[in-house]
């Protein structure tokens, strides 16, 4: 491995009612972070190889374990999205080369196709800063219900010298969507936008 882990965190979050509705069957979410070390802390580097390949690592390891997490098979996965949160002895650049250009083919792997762009965000801040991670559907990203996002925080992370690392993957969009646009069971899957 070429990321330092300092641990990783894997929830789900299950909605079985909205609004007093029943949702049926339950909308899930599952987010995997890990905390790692930044190895470029405190210093300017030209060269973000390191957290480039850092990233292409934790995009299928992440992305297996949101897989894993809700149960399901990769192909069953519907929704993607990822972000990072760099300690204050970082820049933004070190989220971006984490999270941009490598990180999406494994995390595509994870949830079999995955034809859209993965919905990224990205800021600094220190222990237990919060961020939204972006979701979008996976092979068509005009499918309005799938316009969602997860909440990822770590009570004792990032450290200055640390990055907090997460994806989001869903089986589902949100719960009892009603704002019309392109359906799922109408998807081609082919451009990544329909």
């Amino acid at each position: 491995m070429t990321a330092t882990i300092r641990k990783i965190i894997v929830q789900v979050d299950e909605t079985r009612m909205e609004m007093g509705q029943v949702v049926n069957p339950p909308t899930r979410r599952a987010l995997a972070m890990a905390v790692i070390a930044n190895p470029f802390a405190g210093k300017y580097v030209e060269n973000l190889d390191e957290l480039i390949a850092i990233g292409e690592e934790l995009g299928g390891l992440l992305g297996a374990k949101c897989v894993q997490a809700l149960g399901i098979s990769p192909g069953q996965a519907q929704s993607y999205g990822k972000a990072a949160i760099v300690g204050e002895a970082g820049e933004l650049e070190h989220a971006a080369a984490i999270l941009h250009p490598k990180l999406g083919a494994p995390l595509r792997l994870a949830v079999e196709k995955g034809a859209a762009l993965v919905p990224s965000s990205k800021k600094r801040g220190g222990l237990g800063t919060a961020i939204d991670v972006p979701l979008g559907h996976k092979d068509a990203a005009f499918v309005r219900s799938h316009f969602d996002a997860m909440e990822a925080r770590v009570a004792d992370a990032p450290r200055p010298n640390e990055i907090v690392v997460a994806v989001v993957v869903t089986d589902s969009g949100r719960p009892l969507p009603r704002v019309g646009g392109l359906q799922v069971h109408d998807i081609k899957g082919e451009d990544g936008l329909r």
